[in-house]
């Protein structure tokens, strides 16, 4: 039976809250009475204790068993033993609040969390609802656990890791988080000095200015684990990333970015500041952007995409599938049914105004998307871009049905196909604007054939 509890407030006052929480963990390592900083323990705070002491007595039994009378040296003193079995949490949403605080001030802990459990959270202790994470902890999960914001609630995050922090998430669902004005990371914010690993998880409906599900400014990975539902104001939807972000056999799926003030790039993920963000295995599908990538978008980042699919993502400017202003590479990703609604670019769109982007695409499919601009697959504005072993094929645009290659554009082509594309104006297969340079290279296999209402405009040696 799945369970949920509040915590029990005290009072509901904020300040007494994170006061009691202080004095709890301040308990948990000097042994000092509550009653000391005034302020009284909760059964809640009591249990967590009570749990964290008894998992450590019985550490210390073991490596005595374990010593066989050996004497050791003073520098473990003071320090948590970890124990591979963890330490459990009961179904109480004080009592994870609390042993959250113990295991920051003991230097970390492994905390195993109640199956079929819902931790509801209903006060903002600093921005979160549960204390920030400040020293390596563990939260495994199991079937149906769930770290929750009260829907009644203030706004506020689950989860913020802080320099020194390292996050890992087991088999746990975090939902509900609500960021107020400019704050990122709705469920979750990394900032820089953190970590953050998410394992079999879940990140989903919440709402943040940047990064609606999570805001990296340190290093995440996501693993086996679905983000989806997720809402941004502005930018990336589902993961923001200023950092360096691995997403690995993952789902980001149905997160939006909405972009009420400001640029709104991905829709699923966005990649920013000099951001470095790796995706492998992984399935991008059915997000949107008010402005641009709707199902990835960078701006100053590097984005290296390999053995994925990008699929069904929107966008209502440029780039449906994916925008870049930056570094990217796709080896082995299908880029199927993206739309963007105007400008162009229905697959992928890349700009350049930075001076800096570079695309190469290898061993991918490019194929049936669309839009009512220009680049039905791909919109080069004026950086370089590389395909290789690519197939472009049964896009539609207004011209370039296939590609859209800008005057200050470069784009080659080796053992590539670009077929069956439709623009309904010009350049089926390929439009390309006076001064731009595309480069067929047919000795290695490219053919360019097939395509509606012609093959090429602009274009050295293809066949029209």
């Amino acid at each position: 039976m799945n369970q949920t509890h509040k915590p029990d407030r005290l009072g509901g006052d904020r300040a007494r809250s994170r006061q009691r929480w202080w004095a709890v963990g301040l308990a948990g390592v000097t042994g000092l009475a509550l009653t000391t900083v005034g302020v009284a323990a909760s059964p809640a705070a009591d249990a967590a204790e009570r749990t964290l002491t008894a998992v450590d007595d019985r550490g210390d039994r073991d490596d005595d068993q374990r010593d066989n009378g050996r004497t050791h040296g003073d520098s473990g003193k003071g320090k948590a033993k970890p124990n591979a079995m963890g330490m459990p949490v009961p179904c109480d949403a004080d009592t994870l609040i609390a042993a959250i605080t113990l295991a920051n001030a003991r230097g970390g802990a492994v905390l195993n969390l109640a199956k079929g459990c819902t931790y509801l959270l209903t006060a903002d202790l600093d921005g979160a609802g549960l204390p920030v994470i400040t020293t390596p902890i563990t939260l495994n999960g199991g079937t149906s656990t769930t770290i929750k914001r009260d829907s009644a609630a203030e706004p506020f995050r689950i989860l913020t890791v802080d320099a020194g922090g390292d996050l890992t998430l087991n088999h746990v669902t975090v939902t509900g988080g609500q960021t107020e004005g400019t704050n990122n990371g709705g469920g979750i914010l990394v900032n820089s000095g953190g970590a953050l690993a998410i394992n079999h998880s879940a990140i989903t409906h919440n709402i943040g200015n940047n990064g609606g599900g999570v805001a990296n400014l340190g290093r995440a990975t996501v693993t086996h684990s679905r983000v989806s539902g997720n809402t941004a104001r502005v930018s990336a939807g589902g993961l923001r990333n200023a950092g360096r972000l691995t997403v690995d056999h993952s789902a980001i799926t149905g997160n939006t970015a909405n972009a009420g003030v400001g640029v709104g790039f991905g829709g699923g993920i966005g990649s920013f500041a000099g951001g470095v963000t790796v995706i492998n295995r992984s399935s991008i599908t059915r997000n949107h952007s008010v402005v641009a990538g709707g199902g990835i978008g960078d701006f100053n980042a590097t984005t290296t995409v390999t053995g994925s699919t990008i699929v069904g993502n929107t966008a209502a400017a440029t780039g449906g599938g994916v925008f870049t202003e930056g570094r990217l590479t796709l080896r082995h990703v299908k880029l199927v049914g993206n739309h963007a609604s105007s400008d162009g670019g229905g697959g992928f769109n890349i700009q350049n105004i930075l001076g800096t982007s570079v695309a190469t695409i290898e061993d991918s499919k490019i194929a049936n998307n669309s839009t009512r601009g220009v680049g039905g697959g791909i919109r080069n504005l004026a950086a370089t871009i590389l395909l290789r072993n690519a197939r472009v094929a049964g896009n539609q645009a207004d011209n370039g049905g296939g590609v859209f290659n800008n005057s200050t554009a470069t784009l080659t082509l080796l053992s590539t196909k670009v077929v069956e594309n439709t623009a309904v104006t010009d350049g089926g297969g390929i439009f390309n604007i006076v001064g731009g340079t595309v480069n067929l290279n047919t000795a290695t296999g490219t053919t360019v054939i097939r395509n509606r209402p012609n093959n090429c405009v602009d274009v050295p040696g293809c066949p029209g």
